[in-house]
């Protein structure tokens, strides 16, 4: 059975590439030779050129949040912005929630 094509990430070059997800094995980047992440099926990249957003994607992957599809369609939602990340960082500071759980919060 074959599997869909899926996104994978390097963060340093700000770019994203769609490839086949099968076994697991290091995607390295094109340009860079790093090692990429796996963002997941329903990821949609941000301009190259937008700092801000693609500071917040770090966040976002490093936390161990992909953009996979779920039963009722997209990934949910997920910060996009500096500002969002912040406000859900300093909430789980606060509350002692998972900064993973945190950045996955609508409203803080």
């Amino acid at each position: 059975m074959s599997h869909g094509k899926t996104s994978y990430v390097c963060l340093p070059c700000r770019a994203s590439y769609k490839q086949f997800h099968g076994p697991e094995r290091e995607r390295r980047c094109p340009r860079c030779a790093r090692v990429m992440i796996h963002a997941g099926s329903a990821f949609a990249a941000p301009r190259r050129r937008d700092t801000n957003a693609w500071r917040a994607l770090s966040v976002v992957l490093n936390a161990g949040i992909g953009f996979h599809k779920s039963c009722c369609g997209g990934p949910g939602w997920r910060p996009r912005t500096l500002r969002e990340v912040k406000a859900r960082t300093a909430h789980a500071r606060r509350t002692g929630e998972p900064l993973a759980r945190a950045l996955l919060r609508y409203q803080v």
